[in-house]
């Protein structure tokens, strides 16, 4: 019997839910690879932090391969082949090993071939970017992505630098094959120049036929082999999932994590395939570059994992190896402790495959992201940013939120009490008919942003008054007042609506108002729109009335959410229902709910804070619970602690004595 057959069975990735990556992008001053890599060092990391798999460098955005590849660009030099001891260590322990390969970023391959290259407005080659038109993913990358499978049996690839890396292409077969298929010439050269956005969408779809190359390629040739494109089909992506990749995956943001987190999780929870987030194990100034790195502390990384856990997904951590692909073991210690603690969550928050209960749907629409754009794909250019601050705004009333596009509501939006579309500028016909209709029909719909408010004029029962201003605004609400440099239009109500707040231009309560925002019947449910952008000013400049007027417009349309948190506002909340867990565990089965709460408290959202250790405890907690039936029991997790509860008109309510990082709430339902 070979070594292979006897080593231990290793977990698919769909299985999996905990891993630890490295990189190093390897480059001309790689010369020693391998030199301090050895099977103990990758046992020692196993020990710490016994991982589900461990994703390792391959090939970094340099292009030079940190293995001696032989159909690719190896780096300079060797000592040992490093990526083998990973494979044979890892394999040997039952542990998956997954390479990260940069995909569409490769410097080395257009600096050999220059027509591989993307080509920019100016008609000259990319010095790192390829070209998706061109044949570097069939001349390089399928065959040394099927050499990793062949020569080193690895479970898997997580390609890097990809859709996100993506640019607008002039190389002559774009052009040529722009031409062709929209018949407009000549191609634009800039975001201003007409037909910019059809260009964009042309450069979508390339990379989608890229991806979807070398994603079946690689399953015709290895089966076996899972892999991932990093940020396909995420936020940056926002569509439906048309490659058949075998999980979704991404390394989000090293600064801001937990607010990125937020967003990212509540993504790709709904895009319905296996998934994980990657923390960076590290911060740094970009400006400053990795090498003035410091480790992150578990508590800081714990928090991070809490997000990702509360919305079901799986969680891994990148380090850096040293220039010879090896690592420091010191933060093996500190993975480690965020082990055990995710460990502790792992069956009620992945194997138990929760589902979240429809409550508030915040629209991602792929349409108009893409039209607001002037990115293939990358979102640095700030798009999302009004999304993420009202998600945070909402998050931070303590509302169970998820984030889904426009094909995660087809046929199922009447499942939500609440929609909120937040200050998108387009909606596709069709699916702004859809909101339309699930109003009319009994659902609540929130339109937030005055460019958004005006596709719904007719509906909302508003009349626009002059053009739409962007300065200072004064926002009153419950007997107080915020300033705002925002985006804003003076509304008037004809038809009755009933007004929400007030819009000031000066800060003095006593001075001329419009309303902030207003409420109206629709059919037999409700529309409210907003008449200034929150979400931008709640990101980049948050105030607490902001987050208590629309927390409080929002439970004017939805009363009685399935479950109410009072006693901190650093707590978010996140309603899933799971199955029933394995015989004898928490002493629970069949159906339950599953109330998670995240302290979101400390300086995680501070630049100039790199690493912290301490959180500030919240609490007591007093939690409602509206579950029609009382509970069988209510156990509090990790640890199992039962909670008291009391019941009346059909809502449980019991205390939460302290968060200190994260907590679930489990409710066994009582039979019907």
């Amino acid at each position: 019997m070979s070594a292979d057959e006897q080593a231990p069975a290793r977990l698919r990735r769909a299985d999996s839910f905990l891993g630890v990556h490295f990189d190093f992008h390897a480059g001309e001053d790689c010369v020693e690879i391998g030199r301090d890599v050895t099977h103990r060092m990758v046992d020692a990391i196993i020990d710490a932090v016994r991982p589900d798999y461990v994703q390792c460098d391959c090939k970094g955005h340099s292009g030079l391969s940190s293995y001696p590849t032989r159909v690719g660009n190896p780096a300079p030099g060797f000592v040992k082949d490093q990526l083998r001891i990973w494979r044979e260590a890892t394999a040997r322990r039952g542990v998956a090993l997954y390479v990260h390969y940069s995909g569409v970023w490769d410097a080395e391959a257009v600096g050999r071939n220059p027509g591989w290259a993307r080509v920019a407005a100016d008609g000259k080659p990319d010095a790192k970017i390829t070209s998706v038109f061109g044949p570097y993913v069939r001349e390089l990358m399928i065959p040394q992505l099927i050499e990793l499978a062949d020569e080193y049996g690895v479970d898997g690839v997580w390609v890097d630098g990809d859709c996100w890396a993506v640019q607008p292409d002039y190389s002559p077969a774009a052009l040529a094959a722009f031409r062709e298929a929209t018949k407009i010439e000549p191609a634009p050269c800039g975001p201003e120049a007409a037909h910019f956005f059809e260009f964009l969408e042309f450069a979508r779809e390339g990379f989608r036929e890229y991806l979807r190359a070398w994603v079946d390629a690689l399953h015709e040739r290895a089966p076996g082999l899972q892999v991932a494109s990093n940020w396909a089909f995420s936020t940056m992506m926002p569509e439906p999932v048309t490659a058949a990749v075998d999980f979704l995956s991404g390394d989000y943001s090293p600064a801001d994590s937990v607010n990125t987190a937020r967003l990212e999780a509540r993504y790709f929870a709904q895009q319905g395939r296996p998934w994980d987030l990657m923390a960076w194990g590290f911060s740094h100034r970009w400006s400053e570059g990795k090498t003035a790195s410091s480790i992150k502390t578990a508590v800081q990384l714990m928090q991070e994992a809490a997000v990702v856990l509360s919305a079901g997904g799986g969680f891994q951590v990148y380090f850096q190896q040293k220039r010879d692909g090896s690592i420091s073991l010191w933060p093996m210690e500190v993975m480690a402790e965020v082990a055990r603690f995710c460990r502790d969550r792992q069956e009620i928050c992945h194997d138990a495959r929760p589902k979240p209960v429809p409550q508030v749907a915040l629209v991602l629409s792929g349409p108009a992201h893409y039209r607001k754009s002037r990115a293939v794909f990358n979102t640095g250019d700030g798009t999302l940013v009004p999304l993420a601050g009202v998600l945070n705004c909402l998050l931070d009333s303590q509302l169970s939120v998820e984030v889904a596009g426009e094909h995660h509501l087809a046929g199922r939006m009447g499942e939500y009490p609440l929609v909120v579309l937040p200050e998108w500028e387009y909606l596709a016909p069709g699916f702004k008919d859809e909101l339309e209709g699930y109003a009319r029909a009994g659902g609540s719909l929130l339109v937030i942003g005055p460019r958004a408010a005006d596709l719904f004029a007719e509906e909302l029962g508003v009349e626009f008054a002059g053009d739409e201003e962007d300065g200072a605004a004064y926002l009153a609400h419950a007997g107080a007042m915020a300033g705002l440099v925002t985006r804003f239009r003076v509304a008037g109500l004809p038809g009755g609506a009933e007004p929400f707040g007030a819009l000031h231009r000066e800060n003095d309560m006593a001075s001329p108002s419009t309303p902030a925002a207003s409420v109206a019947r629709l059919g037999d449910g409700m529309i409210a729109g907003v008449y200034l952008d929150l979400g931008e000013r709640y990101r980049r400049a948050r105030t607490a009335l902001v987050r208590r007027f629309l927390g409080d417009l929002v439970r004017r349309l939805f009363p009685a959410p399935a479950v109410e948190v009072a006693g901190s506002r650093y707590v978010d909340v996140a309603l899933n229902r799971i199955g029933g867990l394995p015989a004898g565990r928490h002493g629970a089965d069949g159906e339950m709910l599953a109330l998670n709460l995240v302290n979101t408290a400390g300086p995680h959202h501070d630049a100039n804070v790199h690493t912290f250790d301490e959180i500030p405890p919240v609490g007591p907690l007093d939690v409602l619970l509206r579950t029609g039936r009382p509970p069988r029991r209510v156990t509090l997790l990790p640890g199992g602690k039962p909670l008291e509860f009391t019941f009346a008109e059909g809502a449980a309510r019991l205390t939460v004595p302290r968060l200190d990082i994260h907590a679930v709430v489990l409710v066994e339902q009582a039979g019907a």
